[in-house]
């Protein structure tokens, strides 16, 4: 068809999934194990911070029977409970998780994503599959997707630029 013929003759233009904006979470996310750290709201803010501690994420979802009931990460943890000067033992999350949580999901693209961080002032956004949260994705994982692009386009210039070199010499 007609795209088959456009990447015959201008081998250099790109298919809309090539393109690192238009990539979807679906294909960013692969086949990366689909993990999703939570708590319930009842917890205790300490719980949070341990769960948080033990797998190494500044971010968890709040499940109440499953369902999303809101998200809660470091920084509220320290401005809503240290500089506040709660008790973390006695504090449960609910009091201090964001209810109103931004979420995106397999279909959204790179973009989308990088657009809502950045209007929102945040660093992570829990994708949502059937309506359930599946997994969790971070600047971070943005970042990394965008270095590896680059390192494979970069790649691709240089082959281009030797295949002209070579031909023209």
């Amino acid at each position: 068809g007609f795209e088959d013929w456009l990447m015959i003759n201008f081998p250099h233009i790109r298919r809309p999934d090539e393109i690192l904006a238009y990539r979807s979470l679906s294909r960013i996310l692969g086949t990366r194990p689909r993990t999703l750290w939570a708590v319930g709201p009842a917890d205790s803010t300490l719980t949070a911070l341990q769960v948080m501690g033990d797998k190494k994420t500044g971010f968890l979802v709040v499940l109440d029977q499953q369902r999303m009931v809101g998200v809660v990460s470091e920084r509220d943890f320290v401005g809503r409970v240290i500089l506040a000067k709660k008790s973390p033992e006695t504090t449960p999350v609910a009091d201090i998780m964001v209810r109103k949580v931004i979420t995106v999901d397999l279909a959204s693209m790179f973009l989308d994503c990088l657009n809502l961080m950045r209007q929102h002032n945040i660093r992570y956004l829990p994708v949502i599959d059937n309506g359930k949260p599946i997994t969790v994705i971070s600047i971070r994982d943005l970042l990394n997707e965008a270095v590896v692009y680059q390192e494979k386009v970069v790649a691709e210039l240089e082959r281009e630029r030797l295949t002209v070199f070579t031909s023209t010499a």
